[in-house]
């Protein structure tokens, strides 16, 4: 089984990168794929650096980094994993990196960087477990 792991750097991302470890260590054949999805360029950060390279570095440089704590946790864990940091609208870019992955689960926290109040999914929770080609 191989498990999609989206980690924004919220607590709850983290929650849930433990979460599926915890099922790992109860008995699940799972690998994973940590995935961090940077927003596209802002029209100021185009207009500032003039250089599209530059930005998509940046972009990546900060997705993994955000990747780090997840990915120690599943060093510790001796879990075999793979790390995706890509770019553009975070439900739409997750559920191609399901496809591009074979993955068979995704679990995430209900809610990321925005927050929430905790009883309803954030919006990007949401439009995953809304999205029909998950409907099962």
């Amino acid at each position: 089984m191989k498990i999609l792991l989206p980690v924004d750097g919220s607590r709850a991302a983290l929650a849930a990168v433990e979460h599926a470890l915890a099922l790992r260590q109860a008995g699940l054949q799972a690998d994973f794929v940590l995935a961090n999805v940077q927003e596209p360029p802002s029209l100021y950060e185009v207009i500032v650096a003039h250089d599209a390279e530059l930005i998509d570095q940046v972009r990546r440089d900060a997705g993994a980094d955000l990747l780090q704590p997840a990915e120690a946790l599943l060093d510790a864990a001796g879990a075999r994993y793979e790390s995706v940091v890509a770019g553009g609208q975070a439900a739409n870019v997750l559920v191609d990196l399901v496809e591009e992955h074979g993955c068979d689960a995704v679990v995430m926290g209900a809610h990321g960087q925005g927050g929430g109040d905790g009883a309803e999914p954030g919006p990007v929770a949401h439009a995953l477990s809304a999205d029909r080609r998950f409907a099962k």
